[in-house]
C-alpha cells in the first residue's frame, strides 16, 4: 500500500511539472500570453499571418502606488493607490519601464538619449524628442507593440472573438463616458454631461476580465504603445499610438481595433500604461 501511495505521489508531481512547463505561471501581476497567430478577427492583424512569440503582460494597468514606488511621485489627477496612474507622457512611460527594471534587478529595455533631438519625430508641438531605442536582448519592462496589445486584448489563443476586450458588451468590461460617473449617461458623447456627472478613473480589476484574465484593456485609461501612429513599420511619425480607450472616451474607442494617437510629450487624466516583458 505504501509503495502504491508513493507511486501515485510521484506520478502527480510529474503531471503537475509537465503542466507548468506547458504554460508558465503568471508572476508579479503579469499574465503569460502564449504566442501564435491572431484568432480574433476584430484585430487589425487578423488574417495577415503574423505570428507572435510568448510574452508577459500586465494583468492590470500600472497603478498609482506602483508608479510612486518606482518614480517617487504621483502625477495623477484622481488620487488613489489602486487607481491607474494617469497624466503621464510617452516619455514618462519609457522612463518608468527602465526605472522599474533597475529596481527589480533587470536589464533596462530602452536606451534613452536626452541630449539629442530625435530626427524621426515630426511633431512640431513636442519639445522633448528624446532618442529612444531598444536594447536588444534586455529582459526588462517595456511598452507593448500594437500587435502584442491587440493579441492580448483579443484573448490570444483563447479568443472568443469579442469586439471589446472580454465581451461584446462594453459595460461588462470597460469604464467609458457612459458609465464612469455618478449615474449612467445616455445619448451621444457629451463633454458637459461627462463633467457634470463627475466621471473619472476607476480602481483596477473591477470589471470583468478577458479570456486571459487581463483587466481593463477596454476603457479606464488609454494605454501607451511603442510605435508611431500609422504604419507599424514606420521609423518616423508625429504621434505615438494609444490603445483601449478611457473613462472619457466614446464606446468605439474601447474596441480592440481602435487606433488612438497622442503627442509623445502629451499627458491627460485618461492617459496611462500597461507593461510587458519577454518570456
Amino acid at each position: 500500500m505504501r509503495k502504491l501511495f508513493m507511486f501515485l505521489l510521484i506520478a502527480a508531481v510529474v503531471v503537475i511539472s509537465a503542466c507548468s512547463e506547458e504554460k508558465p505561471e503568471s508572476k508579479n501581476d503579469l499574465v503569460f500570453v502564449e504566442g501564435g497567430t491572431f484568432k480574433n478577427n476584430n484585430s487589425n492583424y487578423a488574417g495577415e499571418g503574423m505570428t507572435l512569440s510568448n510574452f508577459y503582460i500586465g494583468k492590470y494597468e500600472v497603478t498609482q502606488k506602483e508608479w510612486a514606488e518606482v518614480m517617487g511621485s504621483n502625477p495623477s489627477g484622481f488620487k488613489g493607490d489602486n487607481l491607474p496612474v494617469e497624466m503621464v507622457s510617452w516619455y514618462d512611460a519609457v522612463e518608468y519601464c527602465n526605472q522599474r527594471s533597475l529596481k527589480e534587478g533587470l536589464n533596462p529595455f530602452y536606451n534613452i538619449d536626452k541630449n539629442k533631438k530625435d530626427p524621426n519625430n515630426n511633431n512640431e508641438n513636442d519639445n522633448i524628442k528624446w532618442i529612444v531605442t531598444i536594447h536588444e536582448g534586455a529582459n526588462g519592462y517595456r511598452l507593448p507593440t500594437e500587435a502584442e496589445w491587440e493579441y492580448a486584448a483579443g484573448g490570444g489563443q483563447a479568443s472568443k472573438g469579442y469586439i471589446y476586450s472580454g465581451s461584446n458588451n462594453a459595460d461588462e468590461v470597460a469604464w467609458y463616458w457612459k458609465n464612469a460617473g455618478n449615474k449612467p449617461l445616455t445619448g451621444n458623447w457629451n463633454w458637459p454631461a461627462i463633467e457634470n456627472n463627475r466621471n473619472q478613473t476607476k480602481s483596477i480589476g473591477t470589471r470583468k476580465p478577458n479570456e486571459l484574465g487581463i483587466y481593463d484593456m477596454s476603457g479606464n485609461v488609454r494605454e501607451w504603445c511603442w510605435e508611431w501612429h500609422g504604419d507599424s513599420d514606420s521609423r518616423t511619425g508625429s504621434y505615438r499610438l494609444v490603445k483601449g480607450g478611457g473613462w472619457m472616451g466614446d464606446v468605439s474607442n474601447n474596441e480592440i481595433s481602435f487606433r488612438g494617437k497622442f503627442d509623445a510629450n502629451g499627458f491627460g487624466p485618461d492617459q496611462g500604461l500597461r507593461v510587458v516583458r519577454g518570456e
